[in-house]
């Protein structure tokens, strides 16, 4: 069965506004990590594994701006599981969309720092602002991802 992958124009000022709403949604993220005003690097090593990855991204879901648990959570596993396998390095080949969110284009994530190729926390906050920023929450997201195809 083949996808169709649909996008839709939008316009510059349409773009500014997400672009604006995503840098908020990292500013938000980066004021709650004490000391630092600068998005904070992992807490743990880079993981191979879905597991760690997923645990790491329920930890950070949890936290601070955005309290999601619950369905929420499982949402972005969902949601997660089917874009990236929560692998660091999953690419689309079709699209190039990059990593545990599958970021296109990839280099977005250096919003949320210099580690956005391999390390799953950078990946995962870019992620978490972007699914708020442009959704809500990751179960918005999750509908989004079933009715199109792609979030």
């Amino acid at each position: 069965m083949r996808r169709r992958y649909l996008r839709r124009r939008l316009t510059r000022h349409q773009k500014r506004a997400a672009a604006a709403a995503i840098a908020a949604g990292l500013l938000l993220a980066a004021a709650h990590h004490p000391g630092s005003s600068s998005p904070a690097p992992a807490a743990t090593p880079p993981a191979a594994s879905r597991g760690s990855s997923e645990a790491l991204a329920n930890r950070m879901a949890a936290a601070a701006p955005y309290h999601w648990v619950g369905a929420q959570a499982a949402c972005l596993d969902e949601l997660w599981a089917r874009e990236s396998g929560f692998r660091a390095s999953a690419v689309n080949p079709r699209s190039g969309a990059y990593g545990i969110p599958q970021a296109l284009p990839a280099a977005k994530m250096a919003a949320a720092g210099p580690g956005w190729r391999t390390d799953p926390a950078t990946q995962i906050r870019w992620g978490l602002g972007y699914i708020a920023a442009r959704y809500g929450t990751p179960c918005a997201a999750w509908s989004h991802e079933q009715a199109a195809g792609w979030y």
